[in-house]
C-alpha cells in the first residue's frame, strides 16, 4: 500500500482531530429540537424571541455544540459528551410545558441540568429524568412545575451524593417522599414556596449533612419532627408559613450551631413558662403569629449577635424596650401587636438599620426629628398608629429608602418628601391629614404615589408628569378641584389611576385613551360631564405582566431578611365599588383587576359601543349619570366582565341578549332607566334574579323579575260546546221566541184597550 504524502496525512489527521473533539451529532441534534420547540411556543411575544436569538444565537446546525451558550462538555479524548447545561433564565413571558424539556432527557451523559427561573409548567417527568443516571446536580428553582415530586430524583446513583437540591418556587404538592432520606450528603435542600402537604419526613434528622433546611410557604402539617435536634451542621431552619401544629419545641434552642430559627406564621404555640437559655449565636429570629403576649421573652434579650427580629401578629405590649432599641439590629419587625408610647430618638441612631415595621400598633406621638440619622433604612412601615404633628424634614435625608408608609395616622401639614438622591419605590401618605397642592417635583424613582383620605386640595400639578416610573396614583377622597388635566396621559407607565369623590370638573379627556396599560381607571363622584370618549375601547390593550419592578426589593429581603416582608405588602388595599359595595382589593392580586368606574357624575350621551374592546375588564360601572340611547350589544363581548351596572341613567330600548353570553357575570343592575321588553335569559342571566336591580323601568318582563312577558303567555281560546247542547241552545231560542211573541201581543192588546177605553169614556163625558 503506498505510503500517503505528509500534506494529504496532515488533512486526514486534522479531519480525525476535528471530529474527534466535536460534539455527538445525536446530542447536537436534541439540543436544536429543543431550541426549535421552544421558538415555537414564543412566537407571539416578539420581544421574547429577539432575546432569545440574542441567547441561542451561537446554537446552529454548522458548529460544534461544544461551544454553545450554557453547554459545557467533557475533555476525553474521542467524541466530546455533553455534560452540563446551564439554561436558567429564558426570558420568556409565556409559560411553557414542561414536554419541552423531551429532548434533553436523550442526553444521558449529562451530570448538571440547571433549568432554574424559567417558566417551565406542569409535571417534572419522573422517567425522563430517571434516564439521566449520571446526574449529580439539579436545579429546577423559580419555575411552575407542578404535581409531585418524582421519586426518581431521589432514587439516581450519583444524585444520592448531591450537595445542593434547589426545587423552591414551584407548584410541587402532595407528599415530600421519603426517598429523599436517600440524599445521605446533602447540605443544602430548599422546598420553599410549592404546595407541598401533609407531615414532614419523620425521620428527616437522618440527613446528617444538613446545613440549610428551608420549607418556608408550603402547606405542611403535623409537629415539628423532634429528629432535627440530631441535625448538628444544621444553620438554618426555616419552616415559615406552614400548618405545623403544637408547642414550639424546647431542643430547638439547645442546636449549637443554629444561626437562623424562622417559625411564624404557623399554628405553633408558644409556653411563656418555659425556661430558655439558648446555646445558640443567633442572627436571624422570626416567631410571628406564635402566641407571644405581653412583654417580649427576656431571653430574646441575650442573643447580643441578633440581626433580625420578627415578633409580628402577636399580643406583645407595652414600651418599646430599651434593650431592643440599643441592640444592634438591621431588622425589626413588630407589626399586629398592641405596643404603646412615642418612638425613643435612639431607634434612629443605629447605622445598620434596614428594616423598620412597627404597623398597627398604638404608638403615638410625634415623630423623633433626628429619624433622618438612620440613613441606610430602605423600609420603614409605621402606618396604623396614632402618630400625630408634621414629618420631619430630616425623612428627606435618607437616600435609599424604597418603602415608606405613613398611612392611617394623623399626620398633617403640606408634606411630601423631597428627597435628596433616589425616591421612594412605594409612598403612602393615605388617611391622614396632608393638606395643600400636591409637588411632586423629586420623586422620580416612585412607582406608588397613595395619597387618598386626606385634605389635599387645588389642582394636579404637572409636576407629576415627571414621576417617569409612576404606576399607581391614587388620590381618592380629596378636596381636588379644576379639570382633569390633560397632561396626566403623558405618565405612560400608569396601571392604576385613581381619582375617586374629590370635585373634578370639566370632560374627560380624549387622551387617556393613550394609557394603555391601565387596569384600574375610578373617575366616580366627581362632575366630569360630557360623554365617554369613543377611543375608550383602546385601554387595557397591554396587560403588563409585572406590578411594581420588586425584582431588587424581593432580592434584597430574600438575601437580607430571609423573605419576611412582601414589599407589596406596604401598599394599602384599593378600595373601589366593587359589586355594589366599598371594598379593598389586595395590593397582592391588584393585576388580576381590570376596573372602569365613571359612576356618580352628569356624563350624557350614548355608551360607546367601543367599551365592548375591553376584553380584560371585570367591572364597568357607569350608574348615576345622564347617559341615553341603547345599551350597546358589544358589551356582550366583555367575556371577563364579572360587575355590570348601568343603573339611574335614562336608557332605553331592551336589555341586548349578547348579554347571556357573559358567564362570569354575576352582578348587572339596569334600574331606574326606561328599559322595555324581555330580560334576556339562559346562563348567569337566569341567577341575576334580584328584582331591585331591574326596578323602576317602563315595561321589563321576564322570569327574573316574575313578570309575564306578552309573547309568553297561551293566546285565549273559546270553550269548545258539544252539539247536545247546540239542539238545546236553539230549542230555547226557539221557546223564547213564541213566548215573547204572544206576550208582547197580549201587552199591545192590554195596552191598546185601555188606552181606547179612555178614549171613549172621555168622548161620552163630552156629550154629557
Amino acid at each position: 500500500m503506498a505510503k500517503l504524502s505528509l500534506p494529504l496525512l496532515l488533512l486526514v489527521l486534522l479531519i480525525v482531530f476535528t471530529t474527534s473533539f466535536s460534539c455527538p451529532q445525536h446530542q447536537k441534534e436534541a439540543l436544536l429540537h429543543f431550541k426549535a420547540s421552544l421558538f415555537n411556543v414564543t412566537s407571539s411575544f416578539p420581544s421574547d424571541k429577539e432575546d432569545l436569538l440574542s441567547m441561542f444565537e451561537s446554537w446552529n446546525s454548522s458548529s460544534d455544540c461544544c461551544d454553545w451558550y450554557g453547554v459545557d462538555c467533557d475533555n476525553q479524548f474521542g467524541s466530546r459528551n455533553v455534560i452540563a447545561l446551564y439554561l436558567w433564565r429564558f426570558w420568556t413571558l409565556e409559560l411553557i410545558a414542561s414536554t419541552i424539556l423531551t429532548p434533553l432527557f436523550h442526553i444521558r451523559s449529562l451530570t448538571s441540568l440547571d433549568l432554574s427561573s424559567n417558566q417551565i409548567q406542569g409535571e417534572l417527568p419522573g422517567d425522563g429524568i430517571a434516564n439521566l443516571t449520571q446526574l449529580m446536580s439539579l436545579d429546577l428553582r423559580s419555575n411552575h412545575f407542578s404535581g409531585s415530586i418524582p421519586s426518581q430524583i431521589f432514587n439516581l446513583r450519583y444524585l444520592q451524593e448531591l450537595y445542593v437540591l434547589y426545587l423552591q418556587n414551584n407548584n410541587f404538592f402532595g407528599k415530600i417522599p421519603s426517598s429523599i432520606l436517600n440524599l445521605k450528603r446533602l447540605d443544602t435542600l430548599d422546598l420553599s414556596y410549592n404546595s407541598l402537604s401533609m407531615e414532614m419526613p419523620i425521620d428527616i434528622g437522618n440527613l446528617s449533612n444538613i446545613i440549610i433546611l428551608n420549607f418556608r410557604n408550603n402547606e405542611l402539617t403535623g409537629t415539628i419532627p423532634s429528629s432535627i435536634w440530631k441535625l448538628r451542621k444544621l444553620e438554618t431552619l426555616d419552616l415559615e408559613n406552614n400548618l405545623f401544629i403544637g408547642e414550639i419545641p424546647s431542643w430547638l434552642f439547645n442546636i449549637a450551631g443554629l444561626k437562623y430559627l424562622f417559625l411564624g406564621g404557623n399554628n405553633l404555640i408558644w409556653n411563656a413558662k418555659a425556661k430558655i437559655v439558648p446555646k445558640f449565636t443567633l442572627f436571624g429570629l422570626s416567631m410571628k403569629s406564635c402566641g407571644l403576649a405581653r412583654r417580649i421573652p427576656l431571653w430574646i434579650s441575650m442573643l447580643k449577635t441578633l440581626s433580625f427580629l420578627d415578633l409580628s401578629d402577636n399580643q406583645l405590649e407595652g414600651m418599646l424596650p430599651q434593650w431592643l432599641v440599643k441592640m444592634k439590629v438591621s431588622g425589626i419587625i413588630l407589626s399586629n401587636n398592641n405596643f404603646t408610647g412615642s418612638l425613643p430618638p435612639g431607634l434612629f441612631d443605629k447605622p445598620g438599620l434596614f428594616v423598620l415595621f412597627l404597623s398597627r400598633n398604638n404608638f403615638y406621638g410625634e415623630l423623633p426629628n433626628n429619624i433622618g440619622n438612620a440613613t441606610s433604612i430602605k423600609y420603614l412601615a409605621l402606618d396604623g398608629n396614632n402618630f400625630s404633628g408634621k414629618v420631619p424634614e430630616s425623612i428627606n435625608n435618607i437616600t435609599g429608602l424604597t418603602l415608606l408608609d405613613l398611612s392611617n395616622n394623623r399626620f398633617s401639614g403640606n408634606f411630601l418628601p423631597a428627597f435628596r438622591v433616589f425616591s421612594p419605590s412605594v409612598i403612602d401618605l393615605s388617611s391622614n391629614e396632608f393638606s395643600g397642592e400636591i409637588q411632586a417635583d423629586s420623586l422620580f424613582d416612585t412607582h406608588v404615589l397613595a395619597l387618598g383620605k386626606n385634605k389635599f386640595s387645588g389642582s394636579l400639578s404637572r409636576s407629576l408628569t415627571r414621576m417617569s416610573r409612576l404606576e399607581y396614583l391614587d388620590i381618592h377622597d380629596n378636596q381636588i378641584t379644576s379639570k382633569l388635566p390633560d397632561f396626566i396621559c403623558q405618565i405612560s407607565t400608569l396601571q392604576i389611576l385613581n381619582l375617586r369623590n374629590n370635585s373634578i370638573q370639566g370632560s374627560i379627556p380624549d387622551c387617556i385613551s393613550n394609557l394603555t396599560g391601565l387596569r384600574i381607571l375610578d373617575l366616580s363622584s366627581n362632575h366630569l360631564v360630557g360623554e365617554i370618549p369613543l377611543k375608550f375601547g383602546k385601554l387595557m390593550i397591554e396587560t403588563p405582566d409585572t406590578f411594581l419592578n420588586s425584582d431588587e426589593v424581593s432580592s434584597f429581603l430574600f438575601s437580607n431578611l430571609g423573605d419576611a416582608y412582601d414589599v407589596n405588602a406596604g401598599i394599602q388595599d384599593v378600595i373601589v365599588n366593587w359589586k355594589k359595595s366599598k371594598q379593598g382589593l389586595s395590593s397582592h392580586n391588584l393585576k388580576l383587576y381590570f376596573l372602569l368606574d365613571l359612576s356618580s357624575n352628569q356624563l350624557f350621551g350614548e355608551i360607546p359601543a367601543s367599551l365592548g374592546s375591553l376584553k380584560a375588564l371585570k367591572l364597568l360601572n357607569v350608574s348615576f349619570n345622564n347617559l341615553y340611547g341603547r345599551i350597546p350589544k358589544s358589551l356582550g363581548d366583555l367575556k371577563d366582565l364579572e360587575s355590570l351596572d348601568l343603573s339611574h341613567n335614562n336608557l332605553s330600548g331592551t336589555i341586548p341578549q349578547s348579554l347571556a353570553k357573559l358567564y362570569q357575570l354575576t352582578i348587572l343592575d339596569v334600574s331606574n332607566n326606561k328599559l322595555i321588553g324581555k330580560i334576556p335569559e339562559g346562563s348567569q342571566m337566569d341567577r341575576m334574579n334580584d328584582p331591585n336591580f331591574y326596578a323602576n323601568n317602563s315595561g321589563l318582563c321576564g322570569m327574573q323579575i316574575r313578570v309575564p312577558c306578552l309573547e309568553d303567555m297561551s293566546p285565549t281560546k273559546p270553550p269548545r260546546v258539544e252539539s247536545k247542547e247546540t239542539w238545546f241552545s236553539w230549542e230555547g231560542v226557539g221557546i223564547g221566541y213564541t213566548l215573547g211573541f204572544f206576550i208582547t201581543v197580549g201587552i199591545f192588546y192590554r195596552t191598546e184597550y185601555f188606552i181606547l177605553a179612555k178614549y171613549i169614556n172621555y168622548r161620552c163625558q163630552q156629550r154629557r
